[in-house]
Protein backbone atom coordinates (compact mmCIF):
# COMPACT_ATOMS: atom_id res chain seq x y z
CA UNK A 1 0.00 0.00 0.00
CA UNK A 2 1.28 3.07 -1.09
CA UNK A 3 2.10 5.62 2.01
CA UNK A 4 -0.20 8.64 1.58
CA UNK A 5 1.74 12.05 0.38
CA UNK A 6 2.06 15.49 2.50
CA UNK A 7 2.90 19.14 1.72
CA UNK A 8 6.28 19.99 3.15
CA UNK A 9 5.36 23.47 3.99
CA UNK A 10 1.81 25.28 3.63
CA UNK A 11 1.69 29.10 3.25
CA UNK A 12 -1.85 30.41 4.93
CA UNK A 13 -2.97 33.53 2.72
CA UNK A 14 -5.60 34.77 4.49
CA UNK A 15 -5.67 35.85 8.87
CA UNK A 16 -7.97 35.95 12.09
CA UNK A 17 -9.86 32.30 12.62
CA UNK A 18 -9.70 30.60 9.60
CA UNK A 19 -5.83 31.12 9.58
CA UNK A 20 -5.65 29.50 12.76
CA UNK A 21 -7.89 26.79 11.88
CA UNK A 22 -5.65 25.68 8.59
CA UNK A 23 -2.05 26.19 11.09
CA UNK A 24 -3.85 23.65 13.63
CA UNK A 25 -4.97 21.27 10.74
CA UNK A 26 -1.23 21.45 9.16
CA UNK A 27 -0.01 20.77 12.62
CA UNK A 28 -1.68 17.95 13.39
CA UNK A 29 -0.82 16.69 10.06
CA UNK A 30 2.88 17.26 10.75
CA UNK A 31 3.37 20.39 7.76
CA UNK A 32 5.41 23.27 8.36
CA UNK A 33 3.29 26.97 8.08
CA UNK A 34 4.32 30.35 7.21
CA UNK A 35 1.57 32.88 8.36
CA UNK A 36 1.39 35.97 6.21
CA UNK A 37 0.20 39.17 7.50
CA UNK A 38 -0.65 42.38 6.85
CA UNK A 39 1.32 45.72 9.17
CA UNK A 40 -2.08 46.32 11.16
CA UNK A 41 -2.48 42.19 12.46
CA UNK A 42 0.97 41.95 13.86
CA UNK A 43 -0.78 40.65 16.98
CA UNK A 44 -3.04 38.22 15.21
CA UNK A 45 -2.12 34.73 17.60
CA UNK A 46 -1.28 32.34 14.65
CA UNK A 47 1.50 34.37 13.95
CA UNK A 48 3.05 33.26 17.33
CA UNK A 49 2.62 30.05 16.35
CA UNK A 50 4.14 29.27 12.72
CA UNK A 51 7.04 28.38 11.48
CA UNK A 52 7.37 31.12 9.70
CA UNK A 53 6.09 34.77 9.14
CA UNK A 54 6.55 37.14 6.65
CA UNK A 55 4.68 40.70 6.37
CA UNK A 56 3.38 41.19 2.99
CA UNK A 57 1.93 44.97 3.32
CA UNK A 58 -0.12 47.89 4.87
CA UNK A 59 -3.29 47.39 6.45
CA UNK A 60 -5.29 48.06 3.05
CA UNK A 61 -6.24 44.11 2.07
CA UNK A 62 -5.63 45.46 -1.73
CA UNK A 63 -2.33 45.87 -0.47
CA UNK A 64 -1.86 43.02 1.65
CA UNK A 65 -3.95 40.10 1.31
CA UNK A 66 -5.36 40.52 -1.79
CA UNK A 67 -1.79 41.61 -3.72
CA UNK A 68 -1.45 38.49 -5.25
CA UNK A 69 2.46 39.33 -6.04
CA UNK A 70 3.71 39.46 -2.43
CA UNK A 71 1.96 36.55 -1.32
CA UNK A 72 3.30 34.47 -4.39
CA UNK A 73 7.20 36.47 -3.20
CA UNK A 74 6.26 34.83 0.60
CA UNK A 75 5.92 31.50 -0.53
CA UNK A 76 9.13 31.94 -2.79
CA UNK A 77 11.53 33.22 -0.33
CA UNK A 78 10.25 30.70 2.51
CA UNK A 79 10.30 27.71 0.72
CA UNK A 80 6.83 26.67 0.82
CA UNK A 81 5.30 24.15 -1.13
CA UNK A 82 1.25 25.16 -0.88
CA UNK A 83 -0.94 27.75 -0.49
CA UNK A 84 -4.25 27.67 1.30
CA UNK A 85 -6.32 30.69 0.92
CA UNK A 86 -9.02 29.78 3.43
CA UNK A 87 -12.27 31.95 2.43
CA UNK A 88 -12.63 35.16 1.11
CA UNK A 89 -10.05 37.70 0.17
CA UNK A 90 -8.43 35.37 -2.81
CA UNK A 91 -10.39 32.18 -1.79
CA UNK A 92 -12.20 31.90 -5.33
CA UNK A 93 -9.79 34.31 -7.66
CA UNK A 94 -9.21 31.98 -10.52
CA UNK A 95 -6.11 34.16 -11.67
CA UNK A 96 -4.77 33.57 -8.49
CA UNK A 97 -5.39 29.86 -8.33
CA UNK A 98 -3.48 29.91 -11.86
CA UNK A 99 -0.58 32.15 -10.61
CA UNK A 100 0.21 29.75 -7.79
CA UNK A 101 -0.02 26.44 -9.54
CA UNK A 102 2.13 28.40 -12.67
CA UNK A 103 4.70 29.58 -9.89
CA UNK A 104 5.23 25.85 -9.05
CA UNK A 105 3.16 26.31 -5.49
CA UNK A 106 0.04 23.40 -4.84
CA UNK A 107 -2.94 25.62 -4.42
CA UNK A 108 -5.12 24.07 -1.82
CA UNK A 109 -8.61 24.17 -3.53
CA UNK A 110 -10.24 23.82 -7.16
CA UNK A 111 -8.15 24.45 -10.58
CA UNK A 112 -8.51 27.65 -11.86
CA UNK A 113 -10.71 26.64 -14.58
CA UNK A 114 -12.89 25.14 -11.88
CA UNK A 115 -13.57 27.96 -9.99
CA UNK A 116 -14.23 30.03 -13.11
CA UNK A 117 -16.73 28.00 -14.24
CA UNK A 118 -18.72 28.10 -10.80
CA UNK A 119 -17.65 31.57 -10.27
CA UNK A 120 -19.93 32.65 -13.10
CA UNK A 121 -23.81 32.11 -12.29
CA UNK A 122 -24.45 31.33 -15.53
CA UNK A 123 -22.17 28.55 -16.84
CA UNK A 124 -22.50 27.40 -13.35
CA UNK A 125 -26.22 26.62 -13.82
CA UNK A 126 -25.26 25.27 -17.08
CA UNK A 127 -23.64 22.95 -15.50
CA UNK A 128 -25.78 22.09 -12.50
CA UNK A 129 -28.65 21.20 -15.14
CA UNK A 130 -26.08 18.87 -17.25
CA UNK A 131 -25.34 17.12 -13.92
CA UNK A 132 -29.39 16.95 -13.20
CA UNK A 133 -29.08 19.22 -10.45
CA UNK A 134 -32.11 21.45 -9.53
CA UNK A 135 -32.09 24.93 -10.52
CA UNK A 136 -34.09 28.07 -10.47
CA UNK A 137 -36.64 28.46 -13.21
CA UNK A 138 -35.24 32.01 -15.35
CA UNK A 139 -33.67 32.73 -18.27
CA UNK A 140 -30.97 29.85 -18.48
CA UNK A 141 -28.52 32.10 -20.04
CA UNK A 142 -27.65 35.99 -20.22
CA UNK A 143 -31.08 38.13 -19.59
CA UNK A 144 -30.84 39.35 -23.54
CA UNK A 145 -30.59 43.28 -23.82
CA UNK A 146 -33.23 43.31 -26.46
CA UNK A 147 -36.85 44.20 -24.46
CA UNK A 148 -39.22 42.02 -26.46
CA UNK A 149 -37.64 39.07 -25.54
CA UNK A 150 -36.58 40.22 -22.04
CA UNK A 151 -40.28 40.91 -21.40
CA UNK A 152 -41.42 37.70 -23.10
CA UNK A 153 -38.91 35.59 -20.70
CA UNK A 154 -40.56 37.70 -17.52
CA UNK A 155 -44.06 36.39 -18.64
CA UNK A 156 -42.68 32.93 -19.20
CA UNK A 157 -40.96 32.92 -15.67
CA UNK A 158 -43.85 34.77 -13.57
CA UNK A 159 -43.58 37.88 -11.34
CA UNK A 160 -42.05 38.28 -9.23
CA UNK A 161 -38.62 37.55 -10.43
CA UNK A 162 -34.54 38.77 -9.40
CA UNK A 163 -32.47 40.25 -11.70
CA UNK A 164 -28.89 38.84 -10.61
CA UNK A 165 -25.18 39.46 -11.89
CA UNK A 166 -23.48 37.03 -13.44
CA UNK A 167 -20.48 37.86 -11.61
CA UNK A 168 -21.88 39.00 -8.50
CA UNK A 169 -21.77 37.49 -4.62
CA UNK A 170 -22.04 38.84 -0.98
CA UNK A 171 -25.88 40.00 -1.64
CA UNK A 172 -24.47 42.70 -4.30
CA UNK A 173 -25.83 43.02 -7.80
CA UNK A 174 -29.23 41.86 -7.13
CA UNK A 175 -32.64 43.58 -8.26
CA UNK A 176 -36.47 41.95 -7.14
CA UNK A 177 -38.88 43.17 -10.05
CA UNK A 178 -42.52 42.85 -9.28
CA UNK A 179 -44.05 43.95 -12.47
CA UNK A 180 -43.19 43.50 -16.37
CA UNK A 181 -43.14 47.19 -16.82
CA UNK A 182 -40.28 47.88 -14.06
CA UNK A 183 -38.17 44.67 -15.61
CA UNK A 184 -36.31 46.52 -18.84
CA UNK A 185 -35.15 49.23 -16.25
CA UNK A 186 -34.20 47.24 -13.84
CA UNK A 187 -31.99 45.33 -15.96
CA UNK A 188 -30.20 48.29 -17.39
CA UNK A 189 -29.51 49.15 -13.65
CA UNK A 190 -28.11 45.94 -12.77
CA UNK A 191 -26.12 46.05 -15.75
CA UNK A 192 -24.52 49.57 -15.39
CA UNK A 193 -23.98 47.78 -11.19
CA UNK A 194 -22.42 44.54 -12.30
CA UNK A 195 -19.84 46.39 -14.60
CA UNK A 196 -18.55 48.38 -11.98
CA UNK A 197 -18.57 45.85 -9.30
CA UNK A 198 -17.47 42.56 -10.74
CA UNK A 199 -15.85 43.90 -13.95
CA UNK A 200 -18.85 41.57 -15.85
CA UNK A 201 -21.77 43.48 -17.02
CA UNK A 202 -23.69 40.64 -17.86
CA UNK A 203 -27.17 39.95 -15.99
CA UNK A 204 -29.72 36.64 -15.80
CA UNK A 205 -33.07 36.35 -14.63
CA UNK A 206 -34.71 34.01 -12.08
CA UNK A 207 -38.27 33.40 -10.66
CA UNK A 208 -38.06 35.35 -7.02
CA UNK A 209 -39.12 32.86 -4.66
CA UNK A 210 -40.79 34.68 -1.94
CA UNK A 211 -40.64 32.55 1.36
CA UNK A 212 -38.04 30.24 0.43
CA UNK A 213 -35.14 28.71 3.35
CA UNK A 214 -31.43 28.94 2.55
CA UNK A 215 -29.88 25.64 2.42
CA UNK A 216 -26.64 24.01 1.49
CA UNK A 217 -24.87 20.52 0.81
CA UNK A 218 -21.14 20.35 1.94
CA UNK A 219 -19.02 18.02 -0.57
CA UNK A 220 -15.52 16.65 -0.35
CA UNK A 221 -13.76 15.54 -4.20
CA UNK A 222 -10.50 14.57 -5.19
CA UNK A 223 -10.51 15.33 -8.86
CA UNK A 224 -10.12 11.64 -9.68
CA UNK A 225 -13.11 10.58 -9.45
CA UNK A 226 -14.35 10.57 -6.15
CA UNK A 227 -16.48 12.32 -4.71
CA UNK A 228 -18.63 12.72 -0.85
CA UNK A 229 -21.25 14.58 0.43
CA UNK A 230 -21.08 15.37 4.48
CA UNK A 231 -24.55 16.44 4.37
CA UNK A 232 -26.73 19.92 4.12
CA UNK A 233 -26.85 22.86 6.78
CA UNK A 234 -29.41 25.43 7.04
CA UNK A 235 -28.09 28.91 6.77
CA UNK A 236 -31.64 30.93 6.58
CA UNK A 237 -31.11 33.17 9.40
CA UNK A 238 -29.52 36.26 7.64
CA UNK A 239 -29.37 39.97 7.42
CA UNK A 240 -28.69 41.91 4.47
CA UNK A 241 -27.58 38.44 2.65
CA UNK A 242 -24.72 37.53 5.42
CA UNK A 243 -25.40 34.45 7.30
CA UNK A 244 -25.74 34.93 11.28
CA UNK A 245 -26.11 31.73 12.55
CA UNK A 246 -26.46 28.03 10.81
CA UNK A 247 -26.94 24.52 11.63
CA UNK A 248 -26.56 20.96 10.55
CA UNK A 249 -28.75 19.04 9.13
CA UNK A 250 -31.32 20.99 8.23
CA UNK A 251 -34.49 20.73 10.20
CA UNK A 252 -37.78 19.97 8.49
CA UNK A 253 -36.62 18.59 5.20
CA UNK A 254 -38.33 16.18 2.78
CA UNK A 255 -36.14 13.12 3.14
CA UNK A 256 -37.09 12.34 -0.42
CA UNK A 257 -35.77 15.63 -1.83
CA UNK A 258 -32.74 15.54 0.52
CA UNK A 259 -31.43 12.56 -0.45
CA UNK A 260 -31.84 13.17 -4.33
CA UNK A 261 -30.25 16.54 -3.78
CA UNK A 262 -27.31 15.04 -2.03
CA UNK A 263 -26.72 12.30 -4.86
CA UNK A 264 -27.03 15.05 -7.76
CA UNK A 265 -24.29 17.25 -5.86
CA UNK A 266 -22.26 14.27 -5.51
CA UNK A 267 -22.49 13.88 -9.13
CA UNK A 268 -21.90 17.15 -10.08
CA UNK A 269 -18.64 17.12 -8.54
CA UNK A 270 -17.20 13.92 -10.49
CA UNK A 271 -19.14 15.40 -13.93
CA UNK A 272 -16.84 19.42 -13.32
CA UNK A 273 -13.47 17.02 -11.90
CA UNK A 274 -13.75 19.19 -8.47
CA UNK A 275 -10.93 19.11 -6.30
CA UNK A 276 -11.16 20.42 -2.69
CA UNK A 277 -13.84 21.27 -0.31
CA UNK A 278 -16.74 23.08 -1.52
CA UNK A 279 -20.28 23.99 -0.76
CA UNK A 280 -23.73 24.01 -2.85
CA UNK A 281 -25.89 26.22 -2.28
CA UNK A 282 -30.07 25.87 -2.56
CA UNK A 283 -32.97 28.01 -1.89
CA UNK A 284 -35.83 25.63 -0.54
CA UNK A 285 -39.27 25.94 -0.80
CA UNK A 286 -42.55 23.77 -0.72
CA UNK A 287 -40.31 20.59 -0.81
CA UNK A 288 -37.97 21.41 -4.01
CA UNK A 289 -34.31 22.59 -3.83
CA UNK A 290 -33.31 25.06 -6.47
CA UNK A 291 -29.55 25.78 -7.28
CA UNK A 292 -28.37 29.20 -6.52
CA UNK A 293 -24.29 28.75 -6.78
CA UNK A 294 -21.91 27.10 -5.71
CA UNK A 295 -18.78 27.83 -3.30
CA UNK A 296 -15.02 26.80 -4.54
CA UNK A 297 -14.21 26.90 -0.83
CA UNK A 298 -13.92 25.97 2.57
CA UNK A 299 -17.22 28.47 3.91
CA UNK A 300 -16.95 30.25 7.88
CA UNK A 301 -19.73 27.60 8.63
CA UNK A 302 -17.78 24.12 7.83
CA UNK A 303 -17.19 23.05 11.65
CA UNK A 304 -21.17 22.49 11.91
CA UNK A 305 -20.62 19.47 9.44
CA UNK A 306 -17.84 18.33 10.78
CA UNK A 307 -19.58 18.18 14.36
CA UNK A 308 -21.95 15.76 12.96
CA UNK A 309 -19.69 13.69 11.10
CA UNK A 310 -16.31 13.90 12.95
CA UNK A 311 -14.71 14.37 9.15
CA UNK A 312 -12.08 17.30 9.60
CA UNK A 313 -12.40 19.36 6.22
CA UNK A 314 -9.33 21.29 6.48
CA UNK A 315 -7.03 18.07 7.26
CA UNK A 316 -8.91 16.39 3.82
CA UNK A 317 -8.27 19.39 1.86
CA UNK A 318 -4.69 19.67 2.71
CA UNK A 319 -4.38 15.42 1.99
CA UNK A 320 -6.58 15.95 -1.46
CA UNK A 321 -4.23 18.83 -2.24
CA UNK A 322 -0.70 16.64 -1.91
CA UNK A 323 -2.39 14.65 -4.44
CA UNK A 324 -4.13 11.42 -1.88
CA UNK A 325 -7.61 10.38 -2.78
CA UNK A 326 -10.21 11.07 -0.67
CA UNK A 327 -9.24 9.11 2.81
CA UNK A 328 -13.45 8.50 2.99
CA UNK A 329 -16.15 6.89 1.16
CA UNK A 330 -19.71 7.87 1.22
CA UNK A 331 -20.71 4.24 3.38
CA UNK A 332 -18.25 6.16 6.09
CA UNK A 333 -20.14 9.22 6.42
CA UNK A 334 -22.70 9.05 9.45
CA UNK A 335 -24.80 12.06 10.33
CA UNK A 336 -24.84 12.04 14.07
CA UNK A 337 -27.00 14.31 16.54
CA UNK A 338 -27.09 18.08 15.39
CA UNK A 339 -24.98 21.25 15.42
CA UNK A 340 -24.98 24.93 15.62
CA UNK A 341 -22.72 27.34 14.75
CA UNK A 342 -23.48 31.39 16.04
CA UNK A 343 -20.42 33.44 13.85
CA UNK A 344 -19.25 36.41 16.90
CA UNK A 345 -18.81 39.76 15.38
CA UNK A 346 -17.48 43.16 16.46
CA UNK A 347 -20.45 44.65 15.75
CA UNK A 348 -23.11 47.09 18.06
CA UNK A 349 -25.69 44.67 18.62
CA UNK A 350 -28.64 46.92 17.42
CA UNK A 351 -27.16 49.39 14.91
CA UNK A 352 -24.89 46.68 13.62
CA UNK A 353 -21.93 49.22 13.27
CA UNK A 354 -18.76 47.62 13.25
CA UNK A 355 -16.30 48.01 16.86
CA UNK A 356 -13.20 47.60 16.75
CA UNK A 357 -10.90 47.95 19.37
CA UNK A 358 -9.04 46.39 22.83
CA UNK A 359 -10.58 43.07 23.76
CA UNK A 360 -9.88 43.87 27.66
CA UNK A 361 -10.58 40.18 28.65
CA UNK A 362 -11.92 37.29 26.42
CA UNK A 363 -13.03 34.31 28.42
CA UNK A 364 -14.43 30.98 25.91
CA UNK A 365 -16.96 28.76 27.12
CA UNK A 366 -16.69 25.20 27.81
CA UNK A 367 -18.22 22.01 28.43
CA UNK A 368 -19.15 18.88 26.60
CA UNK A 369 -20.08 19.62 23.02
CA UNK A 370 -18.76 23.08 22.78
CA UNK A 371 -16.07 24.11 20.31
CA UNK A 372 -14.88 28.00 19.86
CA UNK A 373 -13.27 28.61 16.46
CA UNK A 374 -11.43 32.33 17.79
CA UNK A 375 -8.31 34.44 17.14
CA UNK A 376 -9.54 36.24 20.23
CA UNK A 377 -7.17 36.26 23.31
CA UNK A 378 -7.37 39.03 26.16
CA UNK A 379 -5.73 42.22 25.16
CA UNK A 380 -5.98 41.56 21.36
CA UNK A 381 -6.82 44.75 19.25
CA UNK A 382 -9.51 44.48 16.33
CA UNK A 383 -8.60 46.14 13.91
CA UNK A 384 -10.40 48.66 11.86
CA UNK A 385 -9.58 47.12 8.26
CA UNK A 386 -11.12 43.68 7.74
CA UNK A 387 -14.84 41.83 8.11
CA UNK A 388 -16.12 41.84 11.64
CA UNK A 389 -16.03 38.21 12.17
CA UNK A 390 -13.82 37.74 15.62
CA UNK A 391 -14.91 34.28 16.30
CA UNK A 392 -17.63 30.97 16.00
CA UNK A 393 -19.33 29.71 19.18
CA UNK A 394 -20.29 25.95 17.87
CA UNK A 395 -22.25 23.59 19.93
CA UNK A 396 -23.15 19.64 19.12
CA UNK A 397 -25.92 17.85 21.08
CA UNK A 398 -27.22 14.26 20.02
CA UNK A 399 -30.48 15.97 19.17
CA UNK A 400 -31.09 19.35 18.37
CA UNK A 401 -32.98 20.49 21.54
CA UNK A 402 -29.75 19.73 23.25
CA UNK A 403 -27.46 21.06 21.05
CA UNK A 404 -29.88 24.52 21.32
CA UNK A 405 -29.61 24.18 25.23
CA UNK A 406 -25.67 23.88 24.92
CA UNK A 407 -25.31 27.40 23.21
CA UNK A 408 -27.65 28.74 25.16
CA UNK A 409 -25.52 27.95 28.08
CA UNK A 410 -22.19 28.85 25.99
CA UNK A 411 -23.50 32.19 25.05
CA UNK A 412 -24.30 32.62 28.51
CA UNK A 413 -20.95 31.72 29.26
CA UNK A 414 -18.82 33.52 27.15
CA UNK A 415 -17.16 36.90 28.10
CA UNK A 416 -15.90 39.46 25.26
CA UNK A 417 -14.96 43.12 27.13
CA UNK A 418 -13.87 46.28 25.88
CA UNK A 419 -15.49 45.67 22.41
CA UNK A 420 -19.49 45.63 21.26
CA UNK A 421 -20.61 41.71 20.19
CA UNK A 422 -23.59 40.39 18.76
CA UNK A 423 -23.97 38.24 21.49
CA UNK A 424 -26.93 39.52 23.06
CA UNK A 425 -28.37 39.19 19.43
CA UNK A 426 -27.64 35.45 19.09
CA UNK A 427 -28.95 34.83 23.15
CA UNK A 428 -32.39 36.50 21.32
CA UNK A 429 -32.22 34.21 19.00
CA UNK A 430 -31.65 30.83 20.36
CA UNK A 431 -34.79 31.67 22.64
CA UNK A 432 -36.65 33.05 20.17
CA UNK A 433 -39.74 30.33 19.51
CA UNK A 434 -39.88 30.64 15.48
CA UNK A 435 -36.64 29.59 14.99
CA UNK A 436 -36.72 26.97 18.00
CA UNK A 437 -39.00 25.52 16.15
CA UNK A 438 -37.05 24.93 13.44
CA UNK A 439 -37.17 25.88 9.50
CA UNK A 440 -37.76 29.85 9.51
CA UNK A 441 -36.85 31.30 6.20
CA UNK A 442 -34.68 33.50 4.80
CA UNK A 443 -36.82 36.74 5.82
CA UNK A 444 -37.13 35.56 9.71
CA UNK A 445 -34.75 37.32 10.72
CA UNK A 446 -34.79 40.66 9.24
CA UNK A 447 -38.92 40.67 9.72
CA UNK A 448 -37.77 40.06 13.49
CA UNK A 449 -35.26 42.80 13.73
CA UNK A 450 -37.78 45.32 11.82
CA UNK A 451 -40.78 44.58 14.43
CA UNK A 452 -38.58 45.44 17.75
Amino acid sequence: MLKPQKLEKVLIANRGEIALRILRACKEMGIKTVAVYSTADKELMHLGLADETVCIGPAPANLSYLHIPAIIAAAEVTGATAIHPGYGFLAENADFAEQVEKSGFAFIGPKADTIRLMGDKVSAKHAMIAAGVPTVPGSDGPLPEDPETALRIGREVGYPVIIKAAGGGGGRGMRVVHREEDLIEAAKQTREEAGAWFSNPMVYLEKYLTNPRHVEVQVISDGQGNAIHLGDRDCSLQRRHQKVLEEAPAPGIDETARAEVLARCVQACVDINYRGAGTFEFLYENGRFYFIEMNTRVQVEHPVSEMVTGIDILKEMLSIAAGNKLSFTQADVNIHGHSLECRINAEDPATFMPSPGMVKHFHAPGGNGVRVDSHLYSGYKVPSNYDSLIGKLITWGSTRDEAMARMRNALDEIVVDGIKTNIPLHRDLVNDEGFCKGGVNIHYLEHKLANQ
